[in-house]
């Protein structure tokens, strides 16, 4: 989700400024091919996102690597080897769609897009708040949604970018957030929780991989005077499990599976823990939520969860879950002590939207076909 939410954000804002002009396509380039070696592809790619989650040193490793061999041979390797044969009907399948222009979110379209008969022309969004080798594969519009990770990358890679290829744009978020009210007990209610209680939110991605099992039961043990969502996306045995935990009668205990109203959730929160994942913290940040990151899965998370503690400071890095249960029962009794974060992260909320990179986009797209301008 945290390259599919970015995505929907631009395709619609694009739409909506420039639908009349230009003919914009959203397509699940792998899943509509019903090329099963490109459907094939797309479930590897999952799945090692899967063990990332679950196995802390794999993921490192894969980091690791990425930054050893550059952006790529990292692609070329991944793309050629992940699935026999998916590289070559990707790239056929691109050429079937003959794009003028291609938009991702990931970097393995934006690499088949490069190898494009027709050669489109090609943008990248990284959805992180750095860039890392795998969005480095060069193309000919990359956004960066922090000022952070715009001046690194400049800095670090003279010879590829510059001002012109390189944009700083405000982070890409589900476009549904903006309707939601800053008013928590509003949203506690239409929500159905209980409004005047303090809530915490814990999210470890869409697949529900982390500690939130652990700490909703050490919360849960403690009886804590708190309203627990535990977000347990497709993770369908914790879903099961923390179902039947019973809790006294302070700590009221609200499971929830795979939901698109995760944004809602958060902005009704006080505070927010999982991993340190791209779209999840965005959207906590966004609404005005201190996070407590339990878990780097990746060196990119490493990235992005260095970015929250130590850039904006919204964050806290508590990754020992008895630890991080003390923290939740500090706020709670002392939620004063959660001002700083919460002001620091009120502070970045006008770094967010889409309509920037829409215009970049188009502007881009102009460079080609004059007749649009």
């Amino acid at each position: 989700m945290g390259h599919i939410v970015p995505m929907r954000a631009i395709a619609r804002k694009f739409k909506e400024l420039y639908g009349d002009k230009v003919n914009c396509r959203e397509i699940s380039f792998y899943l509509a091919s019903g090329l099963e070696e490109l459907i094939e592809f797309e479930n590897r790619m999952k799945n090692s996102v899967v063990k990332q989650n679950r196995r802390r040193a794999f993921g490192f490793f894969m980091t690791a690597n990425m930054n050893l061999f550059g952006a790529k041979i990292s692609t070329a390797t991944s793309a050629h080897c992940l699935k026999w044969g998916a590289a070559k009907s990707a790239i056929s399948h691109m050429n079937a769609l003959a794009p003028d222009l291609v938009v991702s979110t990931h970097w393995s379209t934006n690499y088949f897009a490069a190898k494009c008969a027709q050669k489109p022309l090609t943008v990248l969004y990284c959805p992180d708040t750095r860039l890392y080798p795998l969005f480095e594969y060069p193309c000919d519009l990359t956004l960066v949604p922090t000022r952070f990770g715009y001046e690194e990358a400049l800095k670090k890679r003279k010879r590829q970018y510059n001002e012109h290829n390189l944009k700083c744009v405000p982070a890409l978020i589900d476009e549904k957030a903006f309707a939601i009210s800053r008013d928590k007990r509003t949203v506690r209610a239409a929500l159905g929780l209980n409004p005047d209680k303090f809530t915490v939110v814990l999210a470890e991605g869409g697949y529900g991989i982390g500690k939130s099992g652990q700490i909703s039961r050490l919360i849960a043990k403690r009886n804590l005077p708190v309203t627990l969502v535990v977000a347990c996306g497709k993770n369908e045995k914790l879903l099961a499990e923390l179902s039947l935990l019973k809790c006294g009668g302070n700590c009221e205990l609200r499971p929830i599976g795979y939901t698109d109203r995760l944004n809602e959730y958060i902005a009704a929160a006080d505070l927010f823990c999982g991993k340190s994942g791209a779209n999840t913290l965005s959207e906590a940040t966004f609404a005005g939520v201190p996070q407590i990151i339990t878990n780097y899965a990746s060196g990119v998370e490493k990235l992005n969860g260095k970015y929250y503690v130590d850039v904006i400071k919204t964050a806290l890095k508590i990754f020992n879950a008895k630890k991080a249960v003390d923290a939740i029962e500090r706020f709670i009794l002392n939620p004063k002590e959660l001002e700083p974060y919460r002001t620091a992260a009120e502070a970045q909320r006008q770094n967010y939207g889409a309509e920037q990179s829409a215009r970049l986009i188009y502007r881009l797209l102009c460079t080609r076909f004059s007749e649009l301008r």
